[in-house]
């Protein structure tokens, strides 16, 4: 909807445009740095891992079925339609179902292609708790050492042949950074409150510098990946630490409720868009790709926060709650058990 006018505008803001989905790693490396922070005095008994374990499922399973439902019509005929064997079409089923698509590579649809990213995710998840007893109260030198592994180990992963499409192996290391920069943050916290800007002000100019030419990383071994991963984590510890004017922006009440409904809306954006492209772009309402793309935005956002209020945080605390009841009750069971 929107090349035409990417093809209009000079090349480096179009660079701009279409590196968008490089943001996927800055959402791993956030959600690294919000676990450890949010995590930071958990005991990690079998009780807080059973709780940990009903969170991340609750957090992004039940907006996942959602995208999966919205599709459903999709998927329906693309399982009756022939050409595709009955394993294969079984594959795809299972793929989706249990979010495998991040181990799988290209999978022919493009149901919910940004849902491989859910696969790394999950992937963290199960990794987590170590991540955070190693680095919760490691010095500055145990810090910086974490940070080198994440930049260096994908790229010797590469060089090792590596499946690329092993994308959560890869991506560990985004999520490795984030950990160790709820560390760096702290160490930071003290001297550099309010003066974030000293560091997320560089790194997003080295970012943008970065996303335009990316034949900067030739020579280095690394990709654009690579040179990202530190920019991001300056990016994120001086956020984290406010001050400047974006910060600001980004501390307003209506930047927190987009970032609040963000998930919603990466999950479901393309979903969406199987239906609106059906209807409005290729379909009978035929809109010209401006005002298609005009209407499409606030109608994604408009679904992400209807999804955000109505599923996601009732789903959220409808699964801690149950779960929370259940090892109540398991712990009076085995509290009369004992007693007897």
């Amino acid at each position: 909807m929107v090349e035409h006018w990417a093809n209009s505008i000079p090349l480096s803001a179009a660079s701009l445009v279409r590196g968008g989905y490089l943001a996927v790693q800055t959402f791993f490396i956030l959600s690294g740095f919000v676990l450890a922070r949010s995590y930071a005095k958990a005991s990690w008994t079998r009780n807080d891992l059973w709780k940990y374990a009903a969170a991340r499922f609750a957090r992004i399973y039940p907006v996942y079925l959602v995208s999966l439902v919205v599709v459903a019509p999709f998927i329906f005929q693309a399982m009756l339609t022939p050409g595709k064997s009955p394993a294969v079409k079984a594959g795809l089923l299972l793929n989706y179902g249990l979010v495998l698509q991040g181990w799988t590579g290209a999978l022919g649809v493009g149901w919910n292609t940004p849902a491989w990213s859910l696969s790394c995710e999950f992937f963290f998840y199960l990794f987590f708790p170590l991540l955070l007893i190693g680095l919760r109260k490691a010095n500055r030198l145990t810090v910086a050492a974490a940070l080198v592994a994440a930049l260096v180990t994908p790229v010797l992963m590469a060089h090792s042949n590596v499946p690329w499409q092993w994308k959560p192996l890869y991506r560990l290391a985004d999520f490795a950074a984030g950990v160790a920069a709820a560390r760096l943050f702290e160490f930071l916290q003290p001297a550099m409150t309010r003066r974030g800007q000293w560091l997320y002000l560089p790194a997003l100019a080295g970012g943008v510098l970065l996303i335009i030419d990316p034949r900067i990383m030739e020579g280095t071994y690394g990709d654009l990946s690579t040179g990202l991963r530190p920019l991001n984590v300056a990016a994120l510890v001086g956020f984290a630490l406010s001050g400047g004017i974006l910060a600001r922006v980004l501390s307003t009440a209506v930047a927190q409720y987009l970032g609040k409904i963000s998930y919603s809306m990466y999950i479901l954006h393309v979903p969406v868009l199987w239906w609106y492209g059906y209807w409005a772009v290729n379909g009978p309402l035929h809109m010209s790709p401006g005002v298609a793309a005009a209407v499409y935005l606030p109608l994604v956002m408009a679904v992400a926060s209807l999804a955000f209020e109505r599923v996601e945080m009732p789903a959220n605390r409808w699964i801690r709650d149950k779960v929370a009841d259940w090892l109540r009750e398991r712990q009076r069971v085995l509290t009369r058990a004992a007693a007897a």
